[in-house]
């Protein structure tokens, strides 16, 4: 049997691997990609373009039923629920095709079909051999599931199930209250359903700053939510007509439940035990570089741990073939300036440390806040709901941390994050200069605020 030759073999088309493979490309590496499903991996088709797709419609419908609030009339609003999800699958299919079409631009080999490491850089896949130099796992992770009940894909569900709903829940309830979870809560609560949160844990988006997170459950609960912290769902028993949840020992029936406390990585059927592969709950265990402890095999994205974000799979894609390429300018993978974002409504971001983690840290703190109401953008938005929070090392002025709620801000963090990665104090921050009338200025108002300095209350 014939073996093919390559300099890199990336194993997995999500965010990571794909973007890994352009950039090999880019850098003269002859490149194979392996994908056992479709390019894009489960980013493009199952997790943040679809679903954001679907947020955006309920987003509308929200506005929508809100017209008269800017003076609008816009009568009897409603929905077809196959259309709503037809057009988040056409979304999905429309950036698989532009994958497919990068992956022809760059001359990158597409494998399809299920791999398996016959040694660090030897791949299987069905009849064919691949060889190379190198060998990236990018093979991602899926939803993980509760021991005692799996998801049906009817009553009970993933979150691949909630992107395609054979029909509207009445009663919804979602178990696990990260971005995943709060996110399906908000879109499926602004289409209509009664929401029903419950979190382990003492508060909701528990990785979030404590004042974000007690901000977005109020934001919740005002908008019709029921939200229970400190508390574990026991058991479900599925009925002809709906889930019956064991609440902390409190039975109550819903239409449906949305399994929201997770994920597994896919690491298995690879190959890596017999490589002696470090592991760690089931996740390859890489450096700064994504270089496991097997010369010449790499692991980037959610199969290589925390945190589990497509940006930050596409980032240590490019770390690891700059490495491997030699590029002189590459640079380790800072974990410590990954933006978060969750895409409810309201939107939550942040980077870097909370307030509590820079003090355990040691660092002795100075803190600004500023609301939302008090910026004219976004009163005139109709969306004075939110908070901008900044976290610096007083005796440095080095912002350690930004943590923000409320309209667009998943895009605006991105200026903090520039902000960190540039070093930048809060000298150069108060200082820039930033327009009039937007949301931006909450930011500026936030670290004037740190240093007595705020201006607009």
């Amino acid at each position: 049997m014939s073996v093919e030759t390559f300099d890199l073999v990336i194993i997995g088309s999500g965010p990571g691997g794909y973007v890994a493979a352009i950039r090999a490309a880019q850098l003269g590496l002859k490149t194979a990609i392996v994908e056992r499903e479709r390019l894009g991996g489960i980013c493009l088709n199952w997790g943040c373009i679809p679903t954001k797709a679907l947020l955006r419609s309920a987003e509308i419908k929200h506005y929508l039923d809100h017209a008269s609030d800017y003076g609008l009339i816009a009568g009897t609003t409603g929905f077809d629920l196959a259309k709503v999800t037809e057009r988040s699958r056409k979304v999905a299919n429309q950036l698989n095709a532009g994958v497919k079409g990068l992956m022809k631009k760059n001359k990158v080999t597409v494998v399809e079909g299920a791999a398996t490491l016959a040694s660090a850089t030897t791949v299987k896949v069905g009849e064919r051999t691949l060889q190379a130099k190198n060998v990236i796992v990018a093979t991602g992770a899926r939803a993980r599931e509760l021991p005692h009940l799996k998801a049906d894909g009817d009553r009970v569900w993933t979150y691949r199930h909630a992107m395609v709903p054979p029909a509207m829940p009445t009663d919804l309830l979602v178990i696990g209250s990260g971005a995943i979870g709060v996110e399906f809560a908000s879109f499926y609560k602004d289409m209509g359903s009664n929401v029903t949160i419950v979190e382990m844990v003492d508060r909701i988006l528990p990785v979030e700053d404590a004042d974000i997170s007690a901000f977005v459950h109020k934001a919740l609960t005002k908008q019709g939510m029921t939200i229970r912290t400190k508390a574990s769902v026991d058991k479900l028993e599925v009925k002809a007509d709906g889930v019956v949840a064991t609440i902390s020992g409190e039975a109550q029936t819903f239409s449906h439940v949305i399994v929201a406390i997770g994920i597994s990585p896919n690491t298995e059927n690879l190959g890596l035990e017999a490589l002696g592969v470090a592991l760690d709950r089931g996740h390859i265990v890489t450096n700064e570089w994504g270089q496991t402890n097997v010369p010449g095999l790499w692991a980037i994205g959610d199969v290589a741990g925390a945190p589990w974000l497509a940006h930050k799979a596409s980032h240590e894609g490019v770390v690891a073939v700059e490495k491997i390429a030699g590029v002189a300018h590459a640079h380790p993978m800072d974990k410590s300036n990954i933006p978060g974002c969750t895409y409810a409504r309201p939107q939550v971001a942040s980077v870097g440390l909370t307030e509590a983690k820079a003090k355990e840290a040691g660092y002795q703190v100075k803190v600004g806040k500023f609301p939302f109401i008090g910026n004219g953008k976004a009163i005139a938005l109709g969306e004075a709901e939110g908070l901008v929070k900044t976290v610096f090392d007083a005796k440095t002025g080095a912002l350690l941390g930004a943590h923000m709620v409320g309209a667009e801000v998943t895009e605006l963090i991105q200026g903090y994050v520039i902000a960190r990665q540039c070093e930048a104090t809060e000298a150069e921050l108060m200082q820039t200069i930033f327009p009039h009338p937007t949301l931006s200025e909450t930011m500026h108002e936030s670290v004037l605020d740190a240093y007595g300095r705020v201006l607009h209350i």
